[in-house]
Parts: C-alpha cells; sequence; structure tokens
C-alpha cells in the first residue's frame, strides 16, 4: 500500500518545516554485516546528531521495528515509535526514549552487528546544500560522502512523497538529473523557472548500490 507524506504544515508527528533534515531511506543491499556506533548519551525526541543516525540506521534492519526505515539524524515520532517497538521486543518498557536502562542493551545488541547479506547498505550522505538562483533558474549543489548520482525535485506547491517499494521513492514535481555519472559533488541546473517565485525543492542521491537519500525539502525564491 502506497504510503504519502506531504511535505507541508502537517502533523506534529512529522512537522519539520522547510529546515533540511537530510532523510535517508535505508535500503538493504546483499550478503554482509553492518555495523553501528556506540550510542554514549541517552537520546530521546527532539535530538539531533551522527548518534541518531546510527541509532535509526540499527533500528532500520529490522523492518517489524522501524518499518519507515527512515535515517534523518532527527529522533522524531517515528524514531519513539521505534524505539518503543525496540523496547518491547527487549522486555523493556516502552517509553520511546533510550535511557539508562535501553543504553547497554541497544550499544550491546549494536557492537555484534546485524546481518543483512553483502554489499553497501549504506545511503551516500548529503551535506553542503546549497542554491544560486536567476530569474529563470536555479543552480543546485551539494556533496555526498560517496559516489552517487544527483536529482533535484522541484515545484511551487508542497512536495509529496510516495514510498512504494524497498528501493523506490516516488517524489511529486518535476525532476532534473545532474547525469549518469557517480561523483562526490553533485550539480543540477533547474531551467525554464517563473521569476519571483517561491519554489519547493529536494535534493536526491543514489549510490552505485541502489541505497538513496533525499534532503527534507526547503525552498528557494527566483529572482
Amino acid at each position: 500500500m502506497t504510503k504519502n507524506i506531504i511535505f507541508s504544515k502537517v502533523s506534529s508527528k512529522l512537522l519539520l518545516g522547510t529546515s533540511l533534515v537530510a532523510m535517508a531511506i535505508l535500503v538493504m543491499g546483499a550478503p554482509g554485516i553492518v555495523r553501528a556506533d556506540t550510542l554514549y548519551r541517552q537520546l530521546e525526541v527532539g535530538m539531533s546528531g551522527t548518534d541518531v543516525s546510527s541509532l535509526q540506521t540499527f533500528l532500520a534492519q529490522d523492518p517489524t521495528i522501524y518499518p519507515q526505515g527512515l535515517v534523518t539524524g532527527y529522533f522524531g515520532f517515528l524514531t519513539k515509535s521505534a524505539v518503543s517497538n525496540w523496547q518491547s521486543a527487549n522486555g523493556i518498557s516502552a517509553v520511546g526514549r533510550i535511557g539508562p536502562a535501553s543504553l547497554p542493551v541497544i550499544n550491546a545488541q549494536m557492537a555484534g552487528g546485524v546481518s543483512t547479506g553483502g554489499g553497501d547498505v549504506n545511503a551516500p550522505i548529503i551535506s553542503a546544500l546549497s542554491v544560486n538562483t536567476s530569474n529563470s533558474g536555479a543552480n543546485v549543489s551539494w556533496n555526498t560522502s560517496e559516489p552517487a548520482r544527483g536529482k533535484v525535485y522541484y515545484s511551487n506547491t508542497p512536495l509529496t512523497l510516495s514510498n512504494e517499494t524497498p528501493k523506490s521513492v516516488d517524489i511529486s514535481g518535476a525532476s532534473v538529473m545532474s547525469d549518469s555519472a557517480l561523483r562526490y559533488a553533485q550539480n543540477v541546473f533547474v531551467p525554464s523557472l517563473q521569476g519571483n517565485t517561491t519554489y519547493y525543492y529536494s535534493v536526491y542521491s543514489t549510490d552505485g548500490d541502489g541505497n538513496l537519500n533525499l534532503s527534507w525539502p526547503r525552498t528557494f525564491h527566483t529572482n
């Protein structure tokens, strides 16, 4: 069943405004071991950081625990639900936060790794996102942590995301792709825009193994 998320002012469960939060869709690869980092602090709703990404990466290995599989670096309500599911499965009170009772247990499990069957399962990390606009176009650039293909989705109305299959995410609006080459530095020109207009946009990067990452939508305004 298709799940739709409208990137606009929706319920508090998904509202992050238009601030950029890298929303990595963790995609399972072929056989291997994924090892996550150790958590050194307690984690709860509203917190962010690489340790939150590590937590989400670990939880996403089990679709019964974290069916959405989103690795954003932000501890929101979906992560809280996943943590509650993990706590219930491990006989810990399902409070939805990583507290003193959960921290040693989840660190022990994360240190052991989770078998997934081989290959790269890590989505490319998006950073240094910037936009330069004119009255009829926009140049969108960003970096990725590994060679990837870049694409920009854009619209003058809020974007909608549909996650229908494990390695496919559909986003409403028009799209422009950089090229078919895998590269660290992405640069996409968006042409034929209207002047003095606000556009919603999201950047999308896919590595050679099909792992994908997209940014939470932001806006830019043409001259």
